[in-house]
């Protein structure tokens, strides 16, 4: 059978864009259930302050616009932004950090920038919170803290069930979808229900310390995860509760960043 050349050339389009699609953190439900689990934990202040900076929008509607962003030359500077690799055999302290940034360093950037004595919006305030409500999710995906020789589990080659994929993608989207067939307000209704008191240890530390956190989740991943491997049921059954609590630290986390900045008191 004979193709025609605009025919290939739309093959291999689609496969470029699934491909760009696939280097995404946690898939775009992923940064939904963390925005819609960090609205549901906002002070009225700070719902105010953040519906007044996103023009009456949620902070679900804004969830995924970094990754579109990153891939534009406005915004190309932030393309490093969404991880912190650390390769095989480095402790978290001993990673070099990226001269052009990484998802540790642009979060802090955006909340000293949002913590600006906050009266009138303006445009720096705006991005900063755009950027802030995507970068808190990507930090809480055990592939942004992944391996630099492997770009963060996406030349990791794996097989889920039968379908050939890298250990990013899979963490990405394939596990999380396969773990629970909820909508992101599904999501939401079924893992935010910690107590007050696991809110309250969650909210301890710093960024650093909860990267670190996830870091070492991301050793355990890799350990489970054997390069040209196939994983399918165990799998899942193994890191479904992981990607839960992960969700959940991500909504909590970033609810407590914006209540800090503003509403402290």
């Amino acid at each position: 059978m004979k193709f025609s050349v605009s025919y290939c050339k739309t093959i291999l389009s689609i496969c470029a864009l699934l491909s760009f699609i696939n280097s995404w953190g946690w898939g775009q439900k992923g940064h939904d259930v963390t925005c819609a689990i960090a609205e549901h934990h906002l002070t009225e202040k700070t719902r105010a302050a953040v519906l007044d900076l996103l023009e009456g929008k949620s902070l679900v509607y804004w969830s995924n616009w970094l990754d579109n962003a990153s891939h534009t030359p406005e915004y190309g500077y932030s393309r490093t932004w969404h991880y912190k690799n650390i390769d095989d055999g480095q402790e978290y302290e001993e990673a070099p950090i990226n001269p052009s940034g990484d998802v540790v360093v642009a979060i802090r950037d955006q909340v000293k920038t949002l913590g600006k004595s906050y009266k009138k919006k303006n445009d720096k305030q705006i991005l900063a919170l755009k950027m802030l409500i995507h970068l808190v999710g990507d930090l809480h995906q055990p592939m942004h803290l992944g391996r630099l020789s492997d770009k963060g589990g996406n030349y990791h080659k794996i097989t889920f069930f039968t379908t050939e994929t890298n250990l990013h993608s899979l963490w990405d989207s394939y596990l999380p979808e396969s773990a629970h067939k909820w909508s992101y307000t599904e999501w939401r209704n079924e893992i935010d229900r910690l107590s007050d008191t696991e809110i309250a240890a969650i909210c301890q530390g710093t960024v650093d310390d909860w990267a670190k956190e996830t870091f070492l989740i991301t050793r355990e991943v890799y350990n489970s995860s054997p390069r040209e491997g196939k994983v399918s049921y165990d799998y899942i059954y193994k890191w479904t509760p992981v990607i839960e609590k992960q969700l959940a630290k991500g909504g909590i986390r970033l609810a407590f960043l914006l209540n800090t900045i503003f509403d402290p008191h």
